[in-house]
């Protein structure tokens, strides 16, 4: 199904009126998908890169059942969205403020590092949507705060990561809580690992599964190319000259390895450039003041990590640079989805050095895009980029030694196997159940 207005949507004027004010156009790969079916209230199990409307996907038609079934008397929350981080929750929330902004409804969000009394609106007023994070919700909900039989509909965002950060099991138990739900949708990153389709099957009932990269005209927005770069001395030379010549307003610079982002953040500051640096281990409200930094204009730059950077919603972000390019393309996309949008144009630059042209490769293929090197005067490389053959013999001699060494491996391990009884072994690798039934 293609559709190139909201208006073809069966949304109410009041939701097509905010859409307007908030400047969007056209519904984007993962709208298109999903606002039709989530308005018949299927279950969905969906997958999308930060940066292609998501959020937007899964609260519109969660405001529009609000707006058609409205109930006759105040009571607690009718649309329950969980997300990782406090962050993230802020932003859902701010989203769906300003999307139900010509309504009735009023949206809460309940978050960890609020203090327990700041929450006592949420219990004692009437509330339609709140945001929350699993673990101050389900604190409340144990003391008998929070009342979650009347959630009719449950979101999980950035699904992966909730996982990841260990919320797993306070999920379920607060999935069970709403067991009289008529909805569940489900989003991620990806949709790949173990982990996360257990925790899908689980919750989600016979769900529409949703794969939405950005389309290709969605991804034309940003101009995309790359600097060849002998070594890291020479690729840090050129990231600075890059920002002063492109005159970076407001941009994110993303790095591999945790170690490397207060180093660089430094190293650019010493040449003149306002920058900042996100680290996952920092306490929230340092996160949040290197966040609004940016925001405030206060710094150009921004470097951080993808874990350190997941879930940050910064609006008019001018470029994304690739200092590192990551390992998988499907992250390359959410890196560079960051920027360019609601409708705006952006840049996404890389500096790669000669053992990253595998990547750059597989990105390539990936997106369908073209890539094309540039240089920058006086910061020519000394080296030439390697052709494809040369990257490709060097991944298979890299193979070739993986494989000579798990088969040595596995001639020591045989020769090492002793007899072990089954009463050792009866119980390894079973699968353990979930505790706790969760209805439909």
């Amino acid at each position: 199904m293609s559709l190139s207005t909201f208006d073809e949507f069966d949304l109410s004027p009041m939701l097509l009126k905010a859409i307007a004010k908030k400047g969007y156009t056209r519904p984007t790969t993962i709208q298109q998908e999903t606002i039709p079916a989530a308005m018949e209230l299927r279950d969905i199990l969906g997958s999308a890169p930060t940066g292609t409307g998501k959020t937007v996907a899964f609260l519109l038609p969660a405001i529009q059942h609000l707006l058609d079934n409205p109930r006759r008397q105040p009571g607690p929350p009718r649309i329950l969205v969980l997300t990782p981080t406090r962050e993230l929750a802020m932003q859902v929330a701010e989203q769906a403020e300003e999307l139900a902004q010509f309504t009735h409804l009023s949206i809460a969000t309940i978050t960890g590092g609020v203090a327990y009394q700041n929450h006592g609106e949420v219990f004692n007023k009437n509330q339609d949507l709140v945001v929350a994070t699993p673990g101050r919700l389900l604190q409340y909900i144990k003391e008998e705060n929070f009342d979650c039989r009347s959630v009719e509909i449950l979101i999980f965002d950035e699904a992966d990561r909730m996982l990841q950060m260990g919320f797993g099991q306070d999920a379920e138990k607060i999935a069970a809580e709403t067991r009289w739900r008529e909805q569940t949708m489900l989003f991620s990153a990806t949709l790949e690992g173990e982990l996360l389709t257990d925790f899908a099957e689980r919750l989600l009932q016979d769900p529409l599964q949703i794969d939405a990269e950005p389309s290709r005209r969605e991804r034309k927005k940003i101009n995309q190319w790359y600097y060849h770069a002998d070594n890291v001395e020479h690729k840090t030379k050129l990231l600075a000259r890059f920002i002063e010549n492109e005159q970076v307003s407001r941009g994110i610079v993303f790095v591999r390895r945790r170690e490397d982002v207060r180093e660089l953040s430094e190293t650019l500051r010493k040449r003149n450039i306002r920058s900042t640096y996100l680290e996952g281990e920092m306490a929230q409200t340092q996160r949040n003041n290197a966040i609004d930094k940016l925001k405030n204009g206060i710094v150009t730059v921004l470097v951080a990590t993808d874990v350190a950077a997941r879930g940050i919603d910064i609006d008019d972000v001018s470029h994304i640079m690739n200092f590192d390019l990551p390992y998988s393309a499907d992250t390359y996309l959410h890196r560079i989805g960051r920027t360019a949008r609601a409708g705006k144009k952006g840049t996404a630059v890389s500096f790669v050095e000669a053992h990253d042209y595998g990547l750059l490769g597989k990105i390539k293929r990936y997106t369908e895009e073209l890539l094309k090197p540039r240089i920058i005067e006086g910061l020519e490389p000394r080296t030439k980029a390697p052709k494809d053959g040369e990257v490709k013999s060097v991944s298979k001699k890299a193979k070739a030694r993986i494989k000579a060494k798990r088969e040595e491996k596995k001639k020591d391990e045989q020769k090492k196997k002793v007899k072990v009884r089954h009463k050792d072994t009866k119980n390894i690798g079973k699968r353990r159940k979930p505790s706790g039934v969760i209805l439909a």
